[in-house]
């Protein structure tokens, strides 16, 4: 009925609700925690250290390798002890860069979009989890609803960023899932394509050319860090910059 007002929950139900919700939390983090210690990081290594058989592996099953790279990628997004990068030139070396590329935002988005589900429904409890309260507060800036947007793009675009934390602190902002997910993948586009060629460079013993690409996309980076670094931000602190 119209004007009625809400039954305030009972006492003992919001506790085990919130109870529940935290044994969920804990079981979901150990979970990406052992896979990514037995799965992820054994990966890593492979791709060191025998190249041609980490994409022996993945190419040989097919449609199952694609979606294991994607699954790759989007578990490197959540458990942040895992470096991207290397996997981002595997997917270039294994695939071709096209292919990688395609293969790695996906996951990314895919993870990015679950991160952000998460801390939507348990909040600053869930990062804190994964990140300390001081490093989080260096990211106040990102409350400035009128420049968020550009904000967000521009950290995300940058090599070097915390990408891993912003993925988690967007979700404590207004933003709409559907604006960072477009921001988000749009400024990653740059940086993955340039490490999926490299890749696919680097599998055609094209060792020169990968050289060089890594080279100028280093030159770029270096480039969009001191661009960010001397352009005004309202309301940020000198200390607030990556």
């Amino acid at each position: 009925m119209a004007g009625r007002k809400k039954k305030k929950e009972r006492p003992e139900n919001l506790k085990l609700r919130k109870t529940v919700s935290l044994i969920t939390l804990v079981f979901v983090l150990i979970v990406f925690l052992l896979i990514g210690y037995f799965v992820g990081l054994p990966l890593v290594r492979q791709f060191r250290e025998e190249p041609e058989t980490f994409r022996a592996y993945v190419k040989s099953h097919g449609l199952l390798g694609q979606l294991t790279m994607i699954g790759i990628m989007m578990l490197q997004v959540v458990v942040a002890i895992i470096p991207g990068e290397p996997f981002e030139v595997g997917a270039g070396f294994t695939f071709g860069w096209f292919e990688g590329a395609l293969l790695c935002l996906a996951g990314t988005a895919a993870a990015s979009a679950l991160i952000y589900l998460a801390v939507k429904k348990w909040g600053t409890a869930l990062v804190e989890l994964f990140f300390p309260r001081k490093q989080i507060k260096q990211y106040a800036f990102l409350r400035n609803k009128k420049k968020l947007d550009v904000l967000v793009f521009i950290l995300f675009l940058i090599p070097g960023t915390p990408k891993d934390l912003l993925v988690y602190l967007i979700g404590l902002t207004p933003m709409k899932l559907g604006t960072f997910l477009l921001l988000s993948t749009l400024a990653r586009i740059p940086s993955v394509v340039s490490s999926s060629v490299t890749g696919s460079l680097l599998h055609n013993d094209h060792m020169l050319a990968a050289a060089i690409t890594y080279g100028v996309t280093l030159l770029i980076s270096a480039g969009l860090i001191i661009w960010y670094r001397r352009m005004p931000i309202e309301n940020q602190q000198p200390g607030d910059r990556p």
